[in-house]
């Protein structure tokens, strides 16, 4: 089964609630194996709320946290440098990063934070 990582945003709108981002989440459990970034990880936790954080690391202990080694690091900067017209944000680079060097379909709902080439991504539609 290939994987699939879930961008932030997907995961922040699960957990507050959002059906779309539900239904998103559980289709995707069924069929393939679902990941997200350490990069995720401190994002949601940079953002969570005190009352969040049972349902919080319930949900991501559900799912395959992938690390950055020395070539993600790599691709992430140069990631970073080739779209530097676009601004992006580092943290995006070091997600789509980890994806394309796992081989894994990012499911997003902003495909505009990833226009690199080498990335499967999927717009999640809610």
């Amino acid at each position: 089964m290939p994987r699939v990582i879930f961008d932030t945003d997907v995961i922040v709108d699960f957990l507050r609630g959002n059906k779309g981002a539900k239904k998103v989440m559980a289709s995707i459990k069924d069929a393939d194996i679902p990941c997200c970034s350490v990069i995720t990880v401190a994002e949601i936790r940079s953002g969570m709320r005190e009352t969040e954080e049972q349902v919080t690391m319930s949900l991501l202990g559900s799912l395959d946290i992938l690390s950055i080694d020395k070539n993600i690091a790599q691709l992430a900067g140069d990631l970073k440098r080739k779209t530097r017209q676009q601004q992006l944000e580092l943290d995006d680079c070091f997600i789509a990063a980890t994806a394309i060097m796992h081989q894994a379909i990012l499911i997003t709902h902003n495909p505009k934070h990833y226009p690199h080439k080498d990335l499967m991504l999927r717009k999640a539609r809610y």
